[in-house]
């Protein structure tokens, strides 16, 4: 059984009810209530709650973006990858000369698959009209909305990240700068674009006006985006893989995707207890940490498109390899380490779930912020800058290349207990995604902690550059001296844009329980 303590700070109480929605801006979360009191089930919720977010939290994702859901549609999980692929013209040469990749601009911009994820789970699992769950978004991009406050706080970030991009600015900063909390903000191109979407069911946006409308811009601003780039991207239908922690299951999409992190973390600290220690003590963030930093080791080196992987995820997740890796933890030091096997060669999250027993794990994202600065002419689409999650280390299996996907950093996740659904769940937020899918498991299935609790909890993030420790205000004192003493290099850091944004929907007798992040504008809603 869960606990109902509440021990950390929170502005808000677990949301219980037989339908329930859980995503980061509220209007999104209502949109996608509005499914379900419609007569739609949760796989309708999620895809309105997702084209809501289009329009109402640009800016961490849109129409341009990229997405990834986890179904379980009574009787079995499904998954689906809707990542692009890189425009098929480009070689690694075209980059060979840079530092790194490109953030921003077309040399950022892979194939846009959120709209392919939109019509695929609607065909395959929907009760809806496709054309009913755009409804809310029309709406609210039509008539306009008021900006919610950190979503406020971010655009405005935008106004000097993207001054370069007229086009950007003419579409998303009105007057010549990014909306303020609680003022209206409308677009109505992004209006004529999703009902050109919904009457097309999607066709339009791969091989039709608005794929003209994307390939025109590519070609005027030097990119090398092709209309055959655009109609030949199809989102994929993939088998979740899996690791067993305390009984339960979680579920991950694997590769081109870093969920794979998540379960070679869990499976390092399978070998050992963390009842033992008290939670939030030093010894039971040690071991997390340093699993964590063992998983992400090993990601960092091999995950890629999978065609391209040499070492395949079978491998990383292998119980003697894992028990093998839960052997490098100094209960005494803090360790940098290397993969483990030798090289052989700012995103929005949302559950939902229905009285029937439907549950949705889905993320959508432009990547960083508004992403690549791309906003094609007329149509409100910013293109997100997934390409900048290539490497252009020669010779690693993410290296760049024409028609490959990137290392993607967007993961839902899902529970199961002998094949039976337990939790959809994510923490939005970059490289906190897998190591909060860690904390949210180990919270919940270690200790016993509501969704609300879990997400209320403070927080730790490994930073992706060097290992270095942020820590969010909330663990004792002590606790943080004693993760010194042990060799952690500490950042406490009070910008709640570190630690990501979780929503989570836990399944009842006869209901759900379901928690959303203090640190986004959301909530959770339900009946």
């Amino acid at each position: 059984m869960l606990t109902y303590d509440f021990p950390y700070p929170s502005q808000r109480m677990p949301v219980m009810a037989s339908n329930v929605v859980a995503t980061s801006q509220p209007l999104a979360a209502q949109a996608g209530l509005r499914m379900l009191l419609k007569g739609g089930n949760a796989v309708d919720a999620a895809l309105a709650c997702a084209i809501t977010l289009t329009v109402v939290e640009p800016t961490s994702n849109g129409i341009g973006s990229d997405a990834f859901a986890i179904v379980w549609d009574g009787a079995q999980l499904h998954g689906i990858n809707g990542s692009g692929r890189s425009p098929k013209s480009w070689h690694y040469e075209r980059f060979a000369h840079l530092l790194r990749m490109p953030q921003t601009g077309w040399d950022s911009v892979t194939v846009p698959g959120a709209v392919s994820v939109w019509v695929a789970l609607s065909e395959r699992f929907g009760r809806l009209p496709f054309e009913a769950l755009f409804e809310p978004a029309i709406a609210y991009a039509s008539d306009g909305f008021p900006v919610s406050p950190i979503t406020a706080a971010r655009w405005k970030s935008a106004e000097i990240r993207f001054k370069a991009y007229p086009d950007f600015g003419r579409t998303f900063l009105p007057n010549g700068r990014a909306p303020m909390a609680g003022e209206r903000f409308q677009c109505k191109d992004q209006a004529n674009t999703l009902q050109e979407i919904a009457r097309t069911n999607g066709e339009s946006f791969y091989r039709g006006k608005l794929a003209e409308q994307i390939v025109a811009c590519s070609k005027q601003q030097a990119g090398a985006l092709t209309l055959d780039d655009l109609a030949t991207h199809s989102a994929q239908w993939v088998d979740p893989i899996s690791q067993k922690y305390r009984g339960y299951t979680l579920h991950e999409i694997p590769p081109n995707g870093q969920g794979i992190a998540a379960l070679i973390a869990l499976g390092i600290l399978e070998q050992f207890d963390l009842s033992d220690y008290q939670v939030d003590s030093v010894e039971a963030l040690h071991l997390q940490i340093e699993a964590m930093k063992l998983a992400f080791a090993d990601v960092k080196q091999h995950v890629a498109d999978p065609q391209w992987m040499a070492v395949k995820p079978e491998a990383l997740l292998a119980p003697a390899y894992l028990a093998e890796r839960a052997r490098c933890i100094d209960m005494n030091a803090a360790r940098f380490p290397n993969t483990g096997i030798p090289h052989e060669k700012g995103t929005v999250y949302l559950a939902a779930a229905d009285a029937d027993g439907m549950m949705v794990s889905f993320i959508q994202s432009n990547y960083m912020g508004f992403g690549s600065g791309i906003t094609i002419p007329g149509t409100g689409i910013s293109l997100q800058n997934r390409a900048a999650g290539f490497t252009i280390q020669r010779g690693h299996p993410n290296q760049v290349d024409g028609n490959k996907r990137p290392y993607h950093t967007i993961i839902p996740g899902f529970v199961t207990k002998n094949g039976v659904p337990v939790m959809s769940f994510g923490v939005m937020g970059g490289h906190m995604q897998a190591q909060g899918h860690v904390q949210m498991m180990i919270r919940i299935f270690d200790y016993r902690q509501n969704p609300q609790t879990a997400s209320d909890a403070p927080r730790w993030h490994l930073t992706s550059d060097d290992n270095r420790l942020a820590i969010e205000p909330g663990f004792p004192k002590k606790t943080l001296e004693t993760l010194k003493a042990l060799g952690h290099e500490l950042i406490t850091d009070e910008s709640m844009s570190l630690f990501g944004g979780a929503q989570l929907i836990y399944a009842l007798d006869g209901g759900y329980v379901c928690g959303s992040d203090h640190r986004k504008d959301g909530c959770a809603v339900g009946f």
